[in-house]
């Protein structure tokens, strides 16, 4: 049987744009910093937030897989 091939699929972004990150790495004046700061919270304690308890719902697979992403990165 041939290696399985892994295929790129678009994902988007994660929680922060590229220019968030900027912004968190210094690049830009503070206040910048802060009102990324203030967006990330704010996707954590919204979309984020919604989307991890559709997960517990509706696929606790997908979940444990966030989960353990994050574990990893602690």
């Amino acid at each position: 049987m041939p290696p399985v091939k892994e295929t790129t699929v678009s994902t988007g972004r994660g929680i922060l744009t590229d220019y968030e990150k900027d912004c968190l790495a210094g690049k830009n004046e503070k206040q910048r910093e802060y009102e990324a700061r203030s967006r990330v919270r704010a996707r954590i304690k919204g979309p984020l937030e919604a989307d991890i308890e559709f997960l517990r719902e509706h696929d606790p697979e997908l979940l444990e897989e966030l989960q353990e992403v994050v574990r990893e990165q602690q």
